[in-house]
């Protein structure tokens, strides 16, 4: 018998009701241990990666089942991938992989065994990417890679880092980048965290110095890698988008319910923007339908992911801001700080959005390919 939707949402809530990991532990070490559980256990239970090919783990899940999956998993507030891999590496595996490569790669990294970590952004080359310096030099059967990576989201606890190197001469720019999968524990790699302003280390930086990586781990042609890093960073755009717009309406509720505590709703203004984010984020969730909906009639994203991508990081900005701004003198106030309001995550929230709008390709560049790529404008020739 052909299981229907309701059945099908009710057998995935009741699966992330009664597999539900617990409370996140505070030490890292224990979290990381506890996070790797629960994704082997929603592997091995056959939830996992909704969009992904069931030969490879996957559930290859219709549109409207991931819609569901995505809401479904946000309401259970359990954990999601670890890493960068799933929804940025993934994609470039699957579709330029050889088949030894998705068969050594994709099973271990949808169930959690191996964490995966992005390795694009330079000091000199962040929304440019085709100035990267990293440089990857051929010895027989190996590359000799040296370089310096920058905002590398979960580096730090990162097995496998995808990274772009430069294979070319530097005058080459994307003609000349290669796609290369290095393993964080070889000898020659150094990873550093960064601290942000949440006092947190989200970000890291990795330097590479005469590090040894087998040439059987290239994604692609060598001098080819600029198509390979236009289907992740769309893939990344997208990965999120009903993640994030089922998620954001938990957190509109949740912060509607805190101007109803306050008493600030009663503030005709205060209900106005209330208002306006409760539009926001159902065209959030429009958009996140309308980019799952692109990538399985055309297999990518498209140029699309990039109005969703700057919808959202504006949208969780101006959220944050005005949270920050309801609590009045609380807003001051940090995590550590025992008067703040709900364990200080509105400042939290505000303090690490700053950051949204530089992500994943900055805002500029986010317009400069909507209005490139979607609308058609001519491009701005340099002077």
């Amino acid at each position: 018998m052909t299981e229907s939707d309701e059945e099908f949402r009710a057998r995935l809530r009741k699966f992330l009701t009664e597999s539900h990991p617990g409370r996140r532990p505070k030490d890292p070490a224990d979290r990381l241990a506890w996070q790797k559980a629960w994704l082997a256990e929603l592997f091995d239970a056959g939830f996992a990666g909704p969009s992904w090919p069931r030969e490879y783990g996957g559930m290859e899940l219709s549109f409207a089942r991931q819609v569901i999956y995505q809401e479904e998993y946000a309401r259970a507030k359990v954990p999601g991938p670890l890493g960068t891999g799933p929804g940025i590496a993934a994609p470039t595996i699957i579709k330029y992989g050889t088949a030894d490569q998705k068969e050594r790669f994709l099973r271990p990294m949808l169930r959690g065994d191996t964490v995966w970590a992005q390795g694009y952004s330079e000091p000199e080359a962040g929304s440019d990417l085709p100035a990267l310096r990293t440089t990857a030099r051929r010895e027989g059967d190996e590359y000799v890679v040296s370089g310096q990576k920058v905002w590398n989201s979960a580096a730090d606890i990162a097995d496998i880092l995808f990274t772009l190197v430069r294979t070319g001469t530097r005058e080459s720019r994307q003609k000349g980048i290669s796609y290369l999968l290095i393993d964080a524990h070889a000898s020659g790699v150094t990873v550093r965290p960064l601290r942000d302003l949440t006092g947190d280390a989200h970000f890291c930086e990795i330097f590479f110095e005469d590090v040894r990586v087998p040439v059987v781990n290239r994604i692609g042609e060598e001098n080819e890698g600029w198509p390979l890093v236009r289907t992740s960073l769309g893939h990344e755009r997208a990965a999120g988008a009903m993640n994030q717009a089922t998620r954001y309406r938990r957190v509109l509720d949740e912060l509607i319910e805190l101007a109803r505590e306050t008493g600030a709703a009663a503030d005709p203004l205060v209900r106005d923007r209330l208002a306006d984010f409760e539009i926001r984020v159902r065209v959030l969730r429009q958009t996140g339908m309308r980019t799952i909906s692109d990538i399985l009639s055309h297999g990518e994203p498209g140029p699309a992911s990039s109005t969703s991508r700057l919808f959202l990081v504006t949208f969780e900005q101006d959220l944050h801001e005005f949270a920050v701004d309801l609590l009045g003198p609380y807003g001051a106030l940090g995590r550590d700080d025992p008067h703040a309001v709900q364990g200080g995550r509105w400042v939290w929230g505000f303090l690490r959005t700053r950051a949204s709008t530089i992500g994943a390709g900055t805002a500029e560049i986010q317009r400069n390919t909507i209005a490139e790529q979607i609308l058609g404008l001519p491009r701005e020739e340099p002077r």
